[in-house]
């Protein structure tokens, strides 16, 4: 039987009876049905008024510091010792072979690993310490040297995964194997919506500036997995209608549209009481919530009441569907219409060449509108509330990809290093976690691995990561998996 923690709620065994279990419990069987016919009682259950195992829990192990989630993922992984992870002794080993010692047979991509050499490219762009923290900072991200001191930085992460696919999978479910639940869905099943009318969980694809490389991504990555389906990411298109047919087709009225759902509510109501799939009752929300969203999504989407200061502080980017600096301003209405877990996507990182030429573009895409989400939320008192995440799958490697320029190069991808930020939501500012070595290669202090960043963000949001968990195919499912996982305390405010 189905079965989760004291804090969640707990599932209907009738939708849940194993065969193992329904063979060890039928010497009762007879007997408890011939006493319920002699007592009168109704031989069937009400499935449809049966306890709900997909409800909100309402309760989580300890007080959440996070109420909701803004995750800003860079598709392709970016260069840390571009942006975040300066390492000025570089520029002494220019075009120098990358020592063996500091590889150390370390696995490469198919698309380095016949390389004759690997020569070392330092970054080209100069670097600030800045804020209390003394964070360094790429002179590519002017807006977000203004704000180390709201942002916990972590440059000791790490993955096993070395291809995009299976890293994002890792990212963003805690296994390359795609199929399992997704951080947002996690999200959705342990803490429920706050606002009926909307998503728990939306996702959104922002248009990059540059589109030279850009890499493919599908709904495989907000799935619900083995949890219910009304806990996957909703996608919102960034052009047209926000959502495929939210709106009436050309002569259908919306009580017409209210009629039609009444009778196919009653229709699957009488399927869900005669075969107690969840999955029908999952379809029964959805139906509905779609119908809502009929009237919310467009209110959400309609920027024109946005006073001119909001775009100044987004950036003038944030007018236009689609762009970066748009989606990150929607995420910031749905989280003040109680959106619990927001995804956004933002490609065209993986600068396997001409870092020179695409980086700046990357980095224009997203610097002034980070800036702009953060200091927004600040102001209308929702900082605290809401954690904002930002990074790719892995990092690059600090050897060149190809030939190798002072002013240009190309870096493959390096899963054993990298940085990502958190800020908000009881992550602590003005932080920096971790060091690498001189060649942004190998960590040297305080690594992080993607399971103990899972298991930091679950304790943000109230979860204890070893005991969130969900039954399925005989385990307790969980985010962070079997292996050990731990949360970061100096990444907790």
């Amino acid at each position: 039987m189905s079965h989760y923690d004291p804090g969640h709620r707990i599932a209907d065994p009738r939708c849940a009876v194993s065969r193992r279990y329904f063979l060890s419990q039928g010497s009762h069987l007879l007997g408890g049905a011939a006493l319920a016919t002699l007592a009168g009682a109704p031989n069937r259950l009400n499935a449809a008024a049966a306890p709900d195992r997909n409800s909100p829990a309402q309760r989580t192990h300890f007080p959440a510091k996070a109420k909701h989630v803004i995750y800003l993922h860079m598709v392709g992984g970016p260069a840390q010792m571009d942006l975040y992870d300066h390492k000025p002794a570089m520029k002494e080993w220019f075009d120098k072979d990358l020592p063996e010692s500091v590889r150390m047979g370390q696995r490469l991509t198919t698309m380095t690993s016949g390389q004759a050499r690997f020569p070392i490219a330092p970054s080209r762009f100069q670097f600030e310490q800045c804020g209390q923290s003394g964070m360094w900072v790429s002179e590519l991200l002017p807006w977000m040297r203004k704000m180390v001191d709201d942002v916990a930085f972590i440059r000791g992460m790490h993955t096993e995964a070395i291809n995009h696919e299976p890293a994002i999978s890792m990212m963003q479910t805690g296994n390359q194997i795609t199929g399992r639940p997704c951080l947002g869905a996690w999200a959705s099943y342990g803490l429920g919506s706050l606002n009926q009318d909307l998503p728990t969980f939306v996702v959104l694809v922002a248009r990059p500036s540059n589109t030279e490389q850009v890499q493919a991504i599908s709904a495989r990555l907000w799935s619900s997995g083995y949890l219910s389906g009304e806990h996957a990411g909703v996608s919102f298109r960034t052009s047209g209608d926000p959502i495929l047919h939210i709106n009436n087709p050309p002569g259908v009225s919306s009580d017409v549209r209210r009629v039609t759902l009444d009778g196919v509510r009653a229709l699957n109501e009488r399927n869900l009481e005669r075969l107690c799939d969840p999955e029908t009752r999952t379809r029964i929300r959805q139906y509905e919530l779609a119908f809502r969203m009929q009237a919310s999504v467009p209110e959400l989407t309609d920027l024109s009441a946005e006073p001119e200061s909001t775009f100044g502080l987004y950036g003038d980017s944030a007018r236009k569907a689609g762009t970066f600096g748009n989606t990150v301003l929607l995420a910031r209405r749905m989280v003040e219409r109680g959106v619990r877990f927001i995804q956004i996507y933002h490609n065209n990182w993986d600068t396997h060449a001409n870092v020179a030429g695409r980086l700046p573009d990357q980095c224009r895409d997203i610097d002034q509108p980070c800036y702009g989400l953060v200091q927004d939320l600040k102001q209308r008192g929702l900082f605290d509330e809401t954690l904002v995440i930002w990074g790719g799958e892995f990092g690059r490697t600090i050897y060149s990809q190809g030939g190798v320029s002072l002013e240009n190069y190309g870096r493959d991808h390096h899963p054993r290093c990298f940085t990502m930020w958190m800020a908000g939501g009881g992550a602590k500012g003005g932080v920096v976690h971790g060091e690498t070595d001189d060649f942004s290669y190998n960590i040297v202090r305080d690594p992080v691995h993607i399971h103990d960043f899972h298991a930091t963000v679950l304790q943000l949001l109230g979860f204890d990561h070893e005991r969130f968990t969900y039954a399925h195919q005989g385990l307790d499912q969980r985010l962070t998996g079997v292996e050990p996982a731990r949360v970061i305390p100096e990444l907790v405010a």
